[in-house]
């Protein structure tokens, strides 16, 4: 088996954990740790590589997002050899691939639940969203004590990641009965544990909860849809190589003041879902109060705006901007928001965001 992870992991020593394990119980498994925090082609290239040449029927992801994400690709890869863009979009992946096992380490992107993986293309420079049924791991081992030795900087950003995939589930235009419980438990539990484990990272209850929500954050988005956060995320990531949690993260106020408007029983469940408003509340002032809440909650947290953020210039994002615009639009995503935007009203979103 091929274990997938990346370099800060195999620092941690966990990695190293898992093969001793693994090859304690008879099976012969090798690391593949070539995986940086924005994934590229460049990545999954290699872990197919690697896969190929020790001839392994089985990959275990270990990680954040990135490894789990190219993991999933790397499986694919042997039944699903066109070229890596003919992927991007909806359902594009036909045939399964090698069995995966996902065993995330951060409480974030929830990538273990999901059956969607994002990968940059080098060459066209642009986040490809894949979202096929084969890359939906076979299982997911989600242990919370994973995730402690996560610094509050990354606690932070993949902690606000978590809520967003929750509240984006639950305003979708494709929220249903089925996803919409998975959201709202998502939203609860990071409402209330993600403070905490930023203020103390070996608070257990606050870690278990956190991990907990990002799981059932995925499961609520692969059965609804992510919105408008996600699709200007993406390109900022392209461009700037934020790491996708802290992309959404910087994202999720300005993007929920301009749509509450167009979803205000939704926003407002959220909101008293999160305890900044009760049921005594106006739907129209528990929205105002939610934004108010995320506002606070990034103020807390410590996660900059844009324009703070490392590798962010004035002079980039004016050159870039507008083609991010497009690029959010063409993502799909937006269209799933309560609200759908134009382009010209996503790069007002983004000037608000810097």
């Amino acid at each position: 088996m091929l274990l997938v992870t990346d370099p800060g992991v195999v620092g941690l020593g966990v990695a190293a954990n898992v093969i001793q394990s693994l090859r304690v119980a008879g099976l012969h498994a090798e690391v593949f740790d070539q995986v940086q925090a924005d994934p590229s082609d460049r990545n999954v290239v290699a872990g197919v590589a690697a896969l190929d040449s020790m001839g392994a029927d089985l990959v275990v992801a270990l990680g954040g997002g990135s490894p789990i994400d190219v993991a999933k690709v790397v499986s694919i890869r042997r039944a699903n050899p066109a070229p890596l863009s003919e992927f991007m979009g909806l359902h594009k992946i036909r045939h399964p691939g090698v069995p995966l096992i996902a065993v995330p380490t951060t409480a974030g992107t929830g990538s273990e639940a999901t059956k969607v993986a994002v990968i940059t293309d080098t060459v066209r420079n642009v986040k490809m969203m894949m979202l096929s049924a084969p890359l939906l791991p076979r299982a997911a081992v989600v242990d919370y004590e994973l995730s402690l030795s996560m610094p509050p900087r990354l606690t932070a950003a993949v902690g606000v990641d978590t809520l967003t995939h929750g509240i984006e589930a639950f305003v979708s235009r494709r929220s249903n009965p089925l996803s919409d419980p998975l959201a709202l438990q998502c939203i609860g539990l990071a409402a209330r544990n993600l403070r905490a484990a930023w203020k103390n990272p070996l608070d257990l209850v606050a870690r278990e909860g956190m991990m907990l929500a990002a799981t059932l954050g995925g499961m609520a988005f692969s059965n609804s849809s992510v919105c408008l956060v996600h699709g200007m995320s993406r390109p900022i990531g392209a461009v700037f190589h934020l790491p996708h949690g802290l992309s959404n993260a910087v994202l999720l106020p300005t993007v929920t003041r301009y749509s509450v408007r167009s979803a205000p029983v939704r926003y407002a469940t959220v909101a008293r879902t999160i305890g900044c408003a009760d049921a005594s509340t106006p739907d129209e002032e528990a929205g105002g109060a939610l934004i108010s809440w995320l506002e606070a909650l990034n103020r807390d947290l410590e996660i900059p705006r844009l324009s703070a953020c490392r590798g962010v210039t004035a002079k980039l994002f004016e050159e870039s901007v507008g083609r991010m615009a497009t690029d959010a639009l063409l993502s799909g995503s937006p269209a799933n928001n309560p609200l759908v935007p134009t382009a010209d009203e996503i790069v007002r979103l983004y000037r608000e965001a810097m």
